[in-house]
């Protein structure tokens, strides 16, 4: 196993050529995939190996871990900078789209998202389950999916890619499980502002799927997450400062995930306050921003589709 300079994996001598494999600067040595892709050698994000195996979950892996200071080359200046909303609708009837993956459904036929309700609301039209946007039939077989994923990655479709690496860690449809080809299809979709996938690298890290276990990374790829606006990884950004006891930052990252609609920011906020560590005007402003959220996602149709199949859920 040799260390890619580019995606920063550990990677077999069959994900390198001869010349790169052969290389005796490990700074500049970088695999097939990023090679073709055009990806420069950069300095990985500072490493610290010294920690203990996870449990289930990320907040219970969070707790079990020592947390030590991390020096990353993010700035504050732009960690806590309010990040974009995440204001994607549903094509179909137009209301932002709810954080939770079960409160929408990726259409490989067409690329794109449909939201829970309007998915619910098309079942029963017809004999064949057709897709509610382009009308299109719903993939017939495992190998059909996985032929729609890759023509829609031919167009550079970014939550294509993301799927896909998705399912190679996962190993289902037919795929065998390959963390090394998911991380690969993750930095790649994460390059195009997936931040799914830079929320997932940080995963990897954490539990070390495909990678040795560095805490210190999967800060780092959590944090490039967070400022894109992913609200899973600003709440894991709250647990790490939190278990350090740093409640200013802590309640600074839950605040931020509260507005992206993630419930147990919330809940801490609520601990943060029981405890002293939060005024109760802080808690005010989490109660206001995550019904803000709510009221923006919230319809009669997605509720009926969650009453009728928990599939379809899309709140907390």
């Amino acid at each position: 196993m040799k260390l890619c300079a580019a995606c920063h994996q550990d990677l077999p001598k069959d994900k390198f050529s001869k010349k790169q494999w052969k290389l005796g600067a490990q700074s500049q040595r970088r695999c097939t995939s990023c090679v073709r892709d055009n990806r420069e050698a950069v300095q990985p994000p500072p490493n610290n190996n010294d920690n203990n195996e996870s449990s289930n979950g990320i907040v219970s892996s969070l707790e079990s871990m020592s947390l030590n200071d991390c020096n990353t080359s993010i700035l504050d200046e732009d960690l806590f900078k309010q990040p974009p909303q995440n204001d994607d609708e549903c094509p179909i009837c137009f209301l932002r789209m709810p954080l939770l993956w079960t409160g929408r459904t990726y259409q490989e036929c067409c690329g794109n998202v449909i939201c829970s309700g309007c998915i619910y609301a098309n079942r029963g039209l017809s004999v064949d389950q057709l897709c509610p946007f382009c009308r299109a039939p719903a993939h017939s077989s495992d190998k059909e999916l996985i032929k729609r994923n890759l023509k829609r990655i031919k167009a550079n479709d970014a939550i294509a890619i993301y799927g896909l690496g998705c399912i190679y860690d996962k190993g289902s449809h037919g795929l065998r499980q390959n963390h090394s080809k998911a991380l690969e299809l993750w930095h790649r979709s994460g390059e195009q502002g997936s931040t799914d996938s830079y929320y997932n690298i940080g995963n990897s890290y954490l539990h070390g799927r495909g990678v040795e276990r560095d805490m210190e990374k999967a800060q780092y790829y959590w944090e490039l997450a967070a400022m894109g606006g992913d609200a899973l990884a600003r709440h894991n950004l709250g647990v790490v400062e939190h278990q350090k006891s740093n409640m200013d930052r802590a309640l600074k990252h839950y605040m931020i995930s509260v507005g992206g609609g993630y419930a147990d920011s919330l809940k801490q906020i609520k601990r943060l306050f029981t405890e002293g560590h939060a005024a109760k005007d802080d808690y005010t402003k989490a109660l206001r921003l995550y019904q803000a959220y709510l009221d923006e996602i919230r319809s009669d149709q997605r509720d009926k589709a969650a009453a009728g199949d928990e599939d379809y859920k899309y709140l907390d």
